[in-house]
């Protein structure tokens, strides 16, 4: 059983660097012009997705490996008043949408991670950082789902697998955190 996660991992890992080495590229590229023009990451996902959301803006603001000023990035599914209060008087659909319309300024970079790409409060979040003036980044798996129309860029992890999805977008968002630090 071990054996057999590791090799899907490594599978997995060869398709990812065989198909995706520019998409990332071009992520790494929108999140060091937004750092380097002075805006925020905002970044949302549900379940592991928002764990994920959670470690990526906590390397922002905190440090990835080299000391750094802080930089603003802000995952929106960390503060519970929020999240249950915009979930009962407007239902989980507007969860993150309603906190984009509060938070996200024009430049800002809305970061959304959603390993279907169908995640119906993902997808209203993408709808309105763009009428926000935010400039859209997806983390998703599958096919891309319907966030592939709503992303300026959607780096698609080419996997039906959950797990082996999530793997590789924590992977991505090491990849986008040295890519920072390098500016620095």
């Amino acid at each position: 059983m071990v054996a057999a996660e590791l090799f899907d991992h490594q599978q997995l890992m060869g398709k990812v660097m065989e198909m995706l080495l520019l998409p990332i590229e071009n992520g790494c590229a929108m999140i060091t012009e937004t750092v380097l023009s002075g805006k925020k990451l905002l970044i949302a996902g549900n379940g592991g997705s928002a764990s994920d959301a959670q470690h990526i803006a906590a390397e922002f603001t905190g440090r990835f490996v080299k000391e750094r000023k802080p930089l603003a990035a802000i995952a929106l599914s960390t503060d519970t008043s929020a999240l249950t209060a915009i979930s009962n008087d407007y239902g989980f659909e507007n969860v993150f949408s309603r906190q984009l319309e509060a938070l996200a300024q024009p430049g800002d970079l809305f970061l959304a991670i959603s390993t279907s790409g169908n995640s119906a409060n993902v997808l209203k979040a993408l709808a309105s950082a763009k009428k926000e003036g935010c400039k859209t980044l997806g983390l998703s798996g599958r096919d891309g789902g319907k966030m592939n129309e709503l992303c300026d860029l959607n780096i698609v992890v080419p996997s039906d697998i959950t797990a082996r999805v999530q793997e590789m977008h924590i992977l991505i968002g090491h990849i986008f955190c040295k890519a920072v630090d390098d500016l620095f």
